[in-house]
């Protein structure tokens, strides 16, 4: 006969199968504001990137990756180890803003999205110009000129299309989401 504590420890065997692992080792960003430097410390307050290695760390609680400004590359995310993923996607003077649970990125002049939680590539570069997703749909074009007035600039195409987060073209949606 089985003992209870043999079919205990089969049952939390069996139920801890499969479940996503809780990353509860991050980095918090620090700045000496005098020389106007950024890096990151561990949990336990050890610097692991040093101050002055990026010219700035956009992201105060680094998981699984960080956006930060790297000299002569511009802002990317980078992974734990450091590796740049991709360039992020230039908005108002930073990297782009959150939108419906993504941001966009750069590759090859071309732009894409990433997931705002895990950093994963969710829609390959691909788009000459998209605007971010809202209520989860994008407005994108893989053909469009930039045209100025001066002050602000504006996407000008007449193939404008919209995409859900898998890529696929979906029907324009009933409100407008520029």
């Amino acid at each position: 006969m089985v003992s209870i504590t043999n079919l205990l420890l089969l049952f939390c065997g069996l139920t801890s199968c499969g479940q996503p692992k809780q990353y509860d080792d991050y980095l918090v960003s620090f700045n000496d504001s005098l020389k106007d430097e950024y890096g990151y410390k561990n949990k336990n307050g050890e610097i692991v990137i040093p101050l002055g290695k990026y010219d700035f760390c956009f992201t105060d609680t680094f998981r699984t990756f960080a956006i930060v400004a790297k000299p002569e590359i511009g802002v990317v995310a980078i992974d734990r180890k450091e590796n740049v993923l991709y360039k992020v996607f230039n908005y108002d003077n930073g990297p782009d803003y959150i939108s419906d649970g993504v941001f966009r990125i750069i590759e090859n002049n071309k732009i894409g999205y990433a997931d705002s939680l895990t950093g994963k590539v969710i829609i390959i570069p691909q788009f000459a110009c998209a605007f971010p997703f809202k209520n989860g749909v994008a407005k994108v074009t893989t053909d469009c000129k930039p045209q100025s007035d001066d002050e602000h600039s504006i996407w000008v195409s007449n193939n404008w299309y919209y995409i859900d987060k898998t890529g696929k073209k979906v029907d324009q949606p009933n409100t407008t989401i520029e």
